[in-house]
């Protein structure tokens, strides 16, 4: 992606928040200026993968299949002492697909905090992750929901889904609805090992620095 594809991204994001009247913690709004001047705090930033991400998932359509994060809290994955939970907000677009995937790891609530409806389809697997026809239930808002495979699930703003480790689930953003702030409450999150896709993914290419960034993301770390 080129980088003022990101930071209109970014900047869009930050829109929606004052929209809705949501806050980020003081490091959220830190330029690379910034984390340079906060050596210590910026390492921890990066070891628990906090703060924002964009990515297209090797698309280079963005619009069409991209999402953009803000983890605010997390811990690390079989470290003693650590969070063993974590929390993001999710930029959901209308029409944005984020791809099928599956966490080996991870159970998590995805909960639509604001906006438009937020679509979300299921697949169950077998032991060996390949995907079954099957029917499948999940809590939305605690109580039981029956779907058929890839049956799309509206999400209100307000409802919340349980998604239990190794469903298969793909989310995008109903057209005509407007974008999304979505929630993700779960166990501990791990970008780096427990997001696996159903179908691969394109290249991911380096940012094309056509101007400077308006935040650093996560893993860039800070520089």
């Amino acid at each position: 992606m080129q980088r003022s594809a990101i930071n209109a991204a970014l900047l869009r994001a930050t829109e929606t928040l004052e929209r809705w009247h949501w806050s980020l913690p003081a490091w959220g709004y830190w330029t690379v200026a910034d984390f340079a001047a906060h050596p210590e705090a910026s390492a921890y930033l990066r070891t628990h993968q906090l703060g924002w991400d964009v990515t297209d998932f090797g698309s280079n359509r963005f619009a069409e299949c991209g999402l953009v994060l803000f983890c605010l809290r997390n811990g690390i994955v079989d470290i003693r002492g650590e969070r063993t939970y974590a929390e993001k907000l999710l930029f959901v677009g209308e029409g944005q697909l984020t791809p099928t995937h599956r966490h080996a790891a991870k159970m998590e609530d995805i909960i639509n905090r604001a906006g438009g409806d937020l679509i979300i389809e299921f697949a169950a697997t077998d032991a060996d992750g390949n995907v079954l026809k099957d029917d499948v239930t999940v809590p939305v808002d605690g109580l039981p929901h029956r779907l058929a495979a890839w049956e799309p699930l509206v999400l209100e703003p307000g409802q919340s889904v349980t998604i239990r480790t190794g469903l298969y689930h793909r989310f995008y953003g109903r057209k005509g609805g407007g974008p999304v702030l979505v929630g993700e409450v779960s166990q501990v999150n791990d970008d780096n090992s427990d997001n696996f896709f159903l179908e691969p993914l394109g290249r991911f290419a380096a940012i094309e620095e056509d101007e400077p960034p308006l935040r650093p993301l996560w893993n860039e770390g800070g520089s």
